[in-house]
């Protein structure tokens, strides 16, 4: 445990090499404003001149400085040098070259504009005339912006010390560096570390310039402790001054004045024997080596997490090595069948990381199906987009040139044929949304492993899609033939459907219904007022649930006057008789209708312009002429037709929302999913593709890389630590 401090500086250049903060060591950060002497007592601890200097903010960049004492070998002197963590293969034995390379490099990352950077700078000096030591310097505080430095210099500078001294887990001594002839509580340093460490448990104090104070006046106060307590203390030192620099004044003669000074100082003297530069340095010595002895076991154990955490990610990336030519075939079929059985259990619903925020896989389908393809097909009315005038029309152009005694079949399947057709697209769309589902579900298969191949998954992607695709055709052209089927033949003797005598009946009591709200109604009317209204009587037309007109409310036979009063009683005869007649007029004779659209008058044709004329006539027919005067044999032609057509639809609607979905799960979804796999092994199982389907991701390349060194480092540093304890 002798040497704990290199111990840390082998840690601090094995990090380096990858860059990696994740581990918090020990060290020392040295804080203080511009013309605080923070450089100078770098200097002095190194015995060298070695930091740039200048107007304005000369550090800027954090210079991890470690101090290696190295011993002299019999009968030579050791040879003192310097070596940069970027420049490592080159040695600088003159100082001054080290403070050139500095400024190089700090002008190479933070630029020329007096911008500060956050990449630290590392440089080691090894020396038999320092003490084993790792120090930071940081950026001196500055508040006001000099030459071309930036505006906001001041909290640059302020954020990057305070991410040094606060880090974590208190792994930072605090070297807060004050001149004594400044008054302490305008000392910035001081503020910045009491803001961190406000017990001052981490925090050395430095008084410099402690020769330059005003006459009568001395820090002895501050010294000892009695103005600001810190638990690491005061030191004074006394640098060399400006004219001492310019003067090329040698270390070892600057050491001998500060001696000298605390030595013969009135004020000094009692404690001289703890201050100093030298007493700095053994100090810090100190300080570093039981703090780094307190916090050993805690970086032990951060490294040992970071091995694990590591070796965990690195095994995730997958290890190329294993991956050798008579491996590649069984790769790839092991991730063919992870892709095929993600798919297949995707739709079944039993995967294993199956979400619990959204609807998914086959849960999307079933809502398909169940939702948005039998709401489609509810919304559709049936027989909405046939008026009056459009049945009255395919009735009579069925008769033909003949009258007819009863509704004509021929009107019933020309106007319910369109209305299936109506089906048609509802159940299409349902085929595209399941096929879109059907890929959503494709793309979300996969896995970390299969990630690190692009080539190959996308393969995937494209052969599922090929297969999807294909299984598309068919299943519309089996969806379109099944609305086909139902438009080819009208089976009227389907069990469910109505038929002529049950919506004859349901007719007549609706009807009949209405008729007695009606005159329920009158008499109300009656009742209040005294008068009837006739003519709103005769003219009221009732609406059927399908909103289609319903005959008059008073029904009257043909020629007369007498109400037809049907009622359903089974054993009442005059029931009966009165359907029977009800009967007759509705399939009575055809002279009764009035189907001519042709003048009523007999045409004479006395000569050539007659005949043109009644040529023009016949070009102009329209059947629009009486649409709001219906007969009322018309006006029952019209319900019974409209009822008709309702209730074919619905059964056709029932059966077509019945069968619509299994046949897009029979020869999509099931045909799908049952040659997946079969079609993946065919398509890319040939050794020919092997080596182009493996092809790693560059970037996952790099990461692992990435990791295998990361790795490698912690386990290097946690062997140093074991061989050190």
């Amino acid at each position: 445990m002798n040497d704990l401090i290199p111990l840390v500086n082998k840690l601090q250049d094995v990090f380096n090499t990858i860059g990696s903060d994740t581990v918090d060591l020990p060290q020392i950060i040295v804080v203080g404003s511009q013309s605080s002497g923070k450089s100078s007592v770098l200097e002095n601890i190194v015995q060298r001149d070695f930091l740039p200097r200048g107007n304005g903010i000369v550090t800027r960049r954090p210079l991890v400085l470690q101090l290696v004492n190295i011993h002299a070998k019999e009968d030579s002197e050791p040879e003192e040098y310097g070596e940069f963590l970027h420049a490592s293969n080159q040695k600088f034995t003159d100082f001054a070259e080290i403070r050139k390379e500095i400024e190089a490099e700090t002008a190479r990352i933070a630029g020329q504009n007096k911008g500060i950077s956050r990449s630290p700078m590392q440089l080691k000096i090894y020396s038999p005339n320092v003490l084993n030591l790792t120090l930071v310097d940081l950026p001196g505080l500055t508040k006001i912006p000099v030459g071309d430095q930036p505006t906001d210099i001041e909290n640059q500078t302020r954020n990057l010390i305070s991410d040094y001294i606060s880090k974590p887990n208190r792994h930072v001594i605090i070297l807060a560096v004050s001149a004594a002839n400044v008054d302490l509580v305008n000392s910035e340093s001081l503020k910045l570390a009491k803001q961190v460490d406000p017990e001052g448990r981490r925090t050395i104090g430095v008084l410099t310039k402690l020769d330059l104070m005003d006459a009568g006046t001395n820090a002895l106060e501050i010294l000892t402790g009695r103005v600001l307590p810190l638990k690491l203390g005061f030191i004074g030192v006394v640098n060399r001054s400006q004219q001492d620099i310019v003067g090329n004044k040698p270390m070892v003669e600057a050491l001998k004045s500060e001696a000298e000074f605390f030595k013969h100082h009135r004020a000094y003297r009692s404690i001289a024997s703890r201050c100093g530069t030298p007493f700095l340095a053994k100090t810090l010595n100190n300080i570093l080596m039981n703090h780094i002895r307190e916090r050993l076991p805690d970086i032990k154990t951060r490294i040992n997490t970071l091995i694990g955490q590591t070796s965990h990610e690195l095994m995730s990336y997958g290890d190329s090595t294993l991956e050798g030519k008579s491996n590649r075939g069984a790769l790839i079929l092991r991730l063919l069948t992870k892709f095929a059985s993600d798919f297949v259990s995707s739709i079944d619903g039993t995967s294993s990381d199956i979400s619990t925020k959204e609807l998914c896989g086959g849960a999307r389908i079933y809502y398909i199906f169940n939702n948005v393809f039998g709401a489609a097909l509810e919304s559709i009315r049936p027989g909405g987009n046939l008026t009056v005038q459009d049945i009255r029309t395919a009735i009579r152009n069925s008769t033909g040139p003949r009258p007819s005694l009863f509704v004509p079949e021929i009107a019933f399947d020309l106007l319910v044929k369109p209305q299936i057709l109506l089906l048609l697209q509802p159940s299409l769309r349902c085929v595209d949304l399941v096929y879109e589902e059907l890929m959503k579900i494709c793309h979300g298969c996969g896995s970390v492993e299969l990630s690190r191949y692009p080539r190959l998954h996308a393969k995937l992607l494209e052969v599922v899609s090929d297969l999807l695709r294909e299984r598309l055709a068919p299943t519309s052209e089996y969806v379109e033939s099944l609305i086909s089927i139902q438009h080819a033949y009208i089976n009227t003797n389907h069990p469910d459907f109505i038929g002529g005598g049950a919506a004859i009946s349901d007719l007549v009591r609706k009807n009949e219904r209405k008729r007695r709200e009606f005159e329920k109604l009158n008499r109300r009317s009656n009742n209040s007022s005294g008068v009837l209204n006739v003519s709103v009587q005769s003219s009221v037309v009732s609406k059927d649930e399908n909103d289609g007109p319903l005959v008059s409310d008073n029904l009257k036979e043909p020629g007369g006057t007498k109400d037809i009063n049907l009622h359903n009683g089974m054993n009442n005869p005059s029931s009966w008789a009165q359907r029977e007649s009800f009967l007759t007029y509705f399939f009575g004779s055809g002279n009764k209708t009035d189907r001519t659209v042709l003048p009523d008058q007999p045409i004479s044709i006395r000569n050539p312009r007659d005949i043109e004329e009644l040529e023009q006539k016949l070009e102009h027919i329209s059947l629009d002429e009486g649409v709001n005067h219906l007969t009322e044999r018309e006006e029952l032609e019209t319900q019974l037709i409209r009822s008709l057509i309702t209730s074919y639809f619905d059964l056709v609607r029932k059966a077509i929302q019945d069968t619509v979905p299994k046949a897009i799960m029979h020869h999509l979804v099931n045909r799908s999913r049952e040659t997946v796999q079969n079609r993946l092994v065919e398509e890319l199982y040939k050794e020919e593709l092997f080596a182009d389907l493996l092809q790693e991701d560059e970037n996952l390349t790099n990461e692992r890389q990435k990791c295998k060194t990361m790795l490698e480092v912690y386990r290097e540093a946690f062997e140093i630590i074991n061989e050190a304890m």
